[in-house]
């Protein structure tokens, strides 16, 4: 099975990010159709239909959102697009907005008139300058072409779009945390229900969709649900945008069909470096557990993946090779969540901390066997007992690496005398001076 090209069939093509080009290779034409001979319930219909599932990591049917909306009320509806992307591994949505941006305002406008909003908005991460200027140039070319503003297109909807930029928190990828954030405030999660397709932006109900979830919708409506669910395989209809990085000859973003195994995957990206063989990858970003050599030819589906303890989440594939050192990924990777962590609740800001200093204690060589034990009691409860999914995102890629790789744990270990002594646990916090 090779690579089928949807969302990236013009990525490569010469200035595509400009909308003469855009509309040369054929965008806005199902705009142009769509906004006078389709209704918003049929776009809704036609996108729950065709089995898309949110390509943000959570995999939720698209459709199905969509039709939480209520439609007897006379509040203002919105449409967000979550760009925030910060989960490392992760440039998908990076590589769209700056090569493509008109197809994912095209998908946006076609989203919008389904749920009838006349505001929009993309969030976009504060470190990707370069998209966001391309963001913000394209908004203007098509609201100068009619596609937005006032009665686009003379169809008597009007849509506005506002391209605003986040401040680089991890956190604001949660779809709460987010709404936080665009209405002015720190980006913390909120607590649901409500959800936020009935209470969301500034109270009133509101869409969260992934950069690429949009952009699919742009295909579907001008191929129809049936087209769409004959790509893939049932319940993962669609392509998937795979994401690979690490120790692979060709890093990079290549799109398949949903259920290709992750050998063909890497083998299409060229396979492991020189001399160098498999050792692990993280299959859908650093929130999920690790997988090893014998999944290799393990389908690419949400379900598939979900019953070895894993998740497709992002499609992003950090792949690791025989050098890895698996105390060194979990260690880094658990800091990085304490870092993101928006200190809310206490299991998440405790259990990343506590996390952390265990796990860099045995990697200093002064780690007991009792500590293996700890690692897994309080990943356990951290992420069955926080408030949000960050913990329970940071839990798996550092409990997989203990089960899978125990023996690397344990030859740090055994490094230190005392390993098996079990010691009293000291939580050290940094800017209080005097504690250990």
């Amino acid at each position: 099975m090779g690579e089928k090209r949807l969302l990236l069939a013009h990525i490569d093509a010469k200035d595509q990010y400009k909308i003469a080009n855009y509309e040369a290779n054929g965008g806005y034409k199902v705009l142009q159709r769509a906004i006078s001979t389709i209704k918003p319930k049929e776009i809704v219909d036609m996108v729950k239909e065709s089995g898309l599932r949110g390509r943000g990591g959570a995999g939720f049917v698209t459709g199905m959102k969509w039709s939480f909306i209520p439609q007897d009320t006379l509040e203002p509806k919105y449409l967000v697009c979550n760009c925030d992307e910060s989960e490392p591994g992760t440039f998908k949505d990076r590589l769209l907005i700056e090569k493509d941006p008109h197809q994912l305002i095209e998908g946006m406008i076609l989203s919008a008139y389904a749920i009838q909003s006349n505001l929009a908005f993309i969030y976009c991460r504060g470190e990707y300058f370069h998209g966001i200027k391309r963001l913000t140039k394209a908004v203007h070319e098509a609201k100068e072409k009619g596609y937005l503003g006032q009665n686009i297109l003379g169809s008597g909807y009007s849509l506005e779009i506002i391209v605003h930029t986040g401040a680089g928190a991890y956190i604001a990828g949660e779809e709460t945390a987010l709404l936080n954030s665009l209405e002015g405030y720190r980006a913390t999660p909120r607590l649901k229900p409500p959800f936020p397709a009935v209470s969301g932006l500034y109270g009133s109900p509101t869409i969260i969709n992934n950069v690429e979830t949009l952009c699919n919708v742009v295909h579907i409506v001008g191929n129809g649900a049936v087209w769409f669910q004959g790509i893939g395989v049932p319940k993962n209809t669609g392509t998937k945008i795979f994401q690979l990085s690490g120790h692979i000859k060709n890093p990079g973003c290549y799109e398949f069909p949903l259920g290709i195994t992750l050998r063909e995957v890497i083998d299409t990206a060229g396979g492991m470096l020189p001399g160098r063989t498999f050792k692990a990858c993280y299959p859908g970003g650093s929130s999920c557990g690790v997988i090893t050599a014998r999944d290799l030819d393990i389908s690419m589906t949400f379900e598939t993946l979900a019953a070895v303890g894993s998740a497709l989440g992002t499609a992003s594939i950090i792949v690791m090779d025989d050098t890895a050192d698996m105390v060194k990924v979990a260690s880094r990777l658990m800091q990085f969540y304490q870092n993101e962590s928006c200190g809310k609740c206490t299991p998440c800001r405790e259990g990343t901390r506590w996390m952390v200093q265990v796990l860099s204690r045995i990697e200093a060589g002064k780690g007991t066997f009792a500590d293996l034990t700890t690692i897994d009691e309080v990943c356990t409860l951290m992420a069955a007992n926080s408030f949000c999914p960050l913990a329970q995102g940071a839990a798996p890629p550092v409990v997989s690496a203990v089960k899978e790789f125990r023996s690397e744990f344990e030859a740090y270990i055994e490094k230190n005398p005392d390993a098996r002594v079990k010691q009293k646990m000291r939580i050290a916090y940094p800017y209080m001076s005097g504690n250990r």
